[in-house]
């Protein structure tokens, strides 16, 4: 199972090592998400090993400007975004699509109206 914890941009210059298997993820409407096509996992701050070749990130910052998204600058899929300012209790948003098919086949995803009313659509 190991192994499904580890994830990657395309071409394989972000590599991303998940701490465990996220129980559930996030897929969000909003303006940049439902262009993305991301599904995000949060994690702890700290929790997330992310390896990037030099200058393999680029990040994208937006709105109230408290985090950024980042992509891979080669191959352009978007990793994960972090906050800009973490303070204790700061979430990583990964995207769970740079994994194996098999992690998302395991973990229940929420849909998020990001777009207008902030809550959650399946509840």
């Amino acid at each position: 199972m190991e192994d499904l914890l580890q994830g990657s941009c395309h071409c394989g210059a972000v590599t991303l090592a998940l701490p465990n298997m996220p129980a559930r993820a996030t897929e969000c409407n909003c303006s940049i998400c439902r262009r993305l096509g991301a599904i995000w996992g949060m994690f702890d701050w700290t929790s997330v090993r992310i390896h990037a070749a030099d200058d393999a990130l680029e990040a994208y910052i937006w709105g109230d400007k408290t985090l950024r998204t980042l992509r891979c600058v080669r191959c352009g899929c978007a990793t994960h975004w972090e906050p800009l300012a973490p303070e204790d209790g700061a979430k990583h948003g990964v995207n769970l699509r740079m994994f194996p098919p098999e992690l998302l086949e395991q973990v229940h995803v929420r849909r998020f109206d990001g777009a207008k009313t902030w809550t959650f659509l399946d509840e």
